[in-house]
Formats: structure tokens, sequence, C-alpha cells
């Protein structure tokens, strides 16, 4: 059981990492192919797409960094993680999963309509294109603070 258990405790810690990371690439490739057809006609305006492309790469991070806290709590359990915390740690992991997921490839199709908005109202590039892009990212720092909340109460009994 006790190998069971651990598998489930990994298994929330790869879904926090492989989630959130194919969310940003998805987010990335999303505002990277509006960003490329801009910058074919306006290759003068690469510094003020730049933001907006990688913004959707940060929730990769976010479950990189759950999954890290994760294994550091796995570890922690010296004598092997039972089922109700190795539940608990999966559980833990899941809202940066999916909070980290959707919010990448949304901010992503957020990002590519504010790049053709700078395409054509430079000016606006900050003030609406990166802005109503980070309004999306609010959503995977609340999955994050949640994962990484949970993840700091599970306390491994103390050794003997």
């Amino acid at each position: 059981m006790e190998d069971y258990a651990l598998g489930i405790a990994y298994l929330g810690a790869a879904l926090a990492a492989f989630m959130a990371g194919i969310g940003s690439a998805v987010g990335i490739g999303i505002a990277g192919r509006s960003a490329t057809g801009v910058l074919s006609e306006k290759p003068e305006r690469y510094g003020q797409l730049f933001l907006q492309v990688v913004l959707p790469g940060t929730q990769g991070f976010y479950g990189f960094v759950i999954a890290f806290f994760a294994m550091g709590v796995i570890a922690e359990f010296k004598e092997g993680v039972d089922l109700p915390n190795a539940l608990a740690i999966l559980a833990a992991c899941l809202p940066i999963a999916f909070a980290g997921m959707l919010s990448a490839i949304h901010q992503g199709k957020t990002c590519a309509a504010g790049i053709l908005m700078t395409a054509k109202r430079p000016e606006m590039a900050v003030k609406a294109g990166v802005l109503y892009a980070a309004m999306v990212e609010v959503y995977a720092v609340l999955g994050f603070l949640i994962s990484l909340l949970i993840l700091l109460g599970i306390n491994p009994p103390a050794a003997v």
C-alpha cells in the first residue's frame, strides 16, 4: 500500500508541473503566432510584444515550484507516505495544475488580442495588452497560493 501511496503523492507533483507547463506552452504558442505575424510587418514592435508573448509562461513556473514543494513534503515522510497524506498531496497540487493550465491558455489568447491591438495602436501595448493579460494571471496566482498553503499545512509525523 505504501508504494501506491507514494505513487499517488508523486502523481500530484507531476500533474502540477505537467499541466501548468502544457498550458504555458500552448499559451506562449498562441501569443507567439500573433507576434510573428505583426513582426513580419513591423519588426520595430519587438520590444512591445515580447512581454505579451512570454507572460503565459509564468504558470509553468508556478507549477514547477509547487511540484518542487510537493517533492519536499514527500521527502519529509521518513517512514514513507501513508494513503491519507498521499491523497492530501495530490489534492494540494490540483489547484495550480488546473488553474495554471487553463489560465495560461486563456492568457495566451488575451495576449494574442493585445498583440494585434499593439500593431495598430502601439501606445496601448501596456495599458490594455499587458493589463488585460495580467487580470487572467490573478487566477493562476490564486491556484498557486492555495496549492502552496495546503502543502505547507501537511505535517509529516515527528521522528521518534
